[in-house]
């Protein structure tokens, strides 16, 4: 059995720990077969990850200091930002759920217990409370707290695919699901993940059509607020 971070609990920045067995049985992403991509199998460019937009040249960077590598598990078909805005906009119109996957990152030879969950979550509203002590809060979007492990944004989306008086909430997490701890200056770790979530976020306002873009600028502010 893994101990593993909840994503509710990563996405809200309180820790509460769950038991469970093989999640990645159950967790259709990036990955497509029963592992990561072995050396001279169809392995990608970090740019080319979750849809092929979402990844910016400093988020690819961020991938590296993270996994250690530059090169990953081609993704699945459907594991994109394009489909992941979709599914939202549906959930938004009958929030019969209100999370959901974008994509699984797998570093090229790890583990199939070692990989990087991106996922949507639709908040109640604006952020509240105060996050878990791990957590550093970012001036991004509504808040961004980043962590060695993981990373969220939420921002708030004004858009004609999301009606509503008030803007919808979008949070957008970037996790290691993994049974080593996090290897590297913590720092550098923090501002990796909060890299990653900003320009997936990016890509995730953009597609949604939101106003402004959420809020969130062409690059991430990585200073604490």
């Amino acid at each position: 059995m893994q101990m593993v971070i909840s994503r509710r609990a990563v996405s809200d920045g309180f820790v509460a720990v769950v038991v469970a067995g093989s999640l990645a049985l159950g967790v259709v992403g990036c990955s497509g077969g029963d592992g990561a991509a072995k050396e001279g199998d169809n392995a990608v460019e970090g740019a080319q990850l979750c849809g092929g937009t979402a990844i910016s040249a400093g988020a690819e960077e961020g991938l590296k200091v993270i996994t250690g590598s530059s090169r990953f598990e081609a993704p699945a078909e459907g594991s994109t930002v394009a489909r992941a805005a979709r599914s939202l906009s549906e959930a938004f119109a009958s929030p019969a759920a209100d999370d959901g996957d974008i994509c699984q990152v797998f570093a090229v030879n790890a583990a199939q217990s070692d990989r990087l969950e991106v996922t949507w979550e639709l908040a109640d509203g604006p952020p509240q409370g105060e996050p878990a002590p791990k957590f550093t809060v970012l001036r991004m979007g509504e808040r961004t707290l980043t962590a060695s492990d993981a990373a969220v944004v939420q921002f708030a989306c004004r858009s004609a695919k999301l009606p509503g008086s008030t803007p919808a909430q979008v949070k957008i997490g970037v996790e290691r699901w993994s049974p080593k701890e996090p290897e590297g200056d913590p720092e550098k770790l923090k501002d990796a993940y909060a890299t990653v979530a900003h320009s997936v976020s990016l890509a995730m306002a953009k597609e949604l059509g939101c106003e402004n873009n959420g809020g969130l600028g062409a690059r991430p502010s990585l200073d604490p607020a």
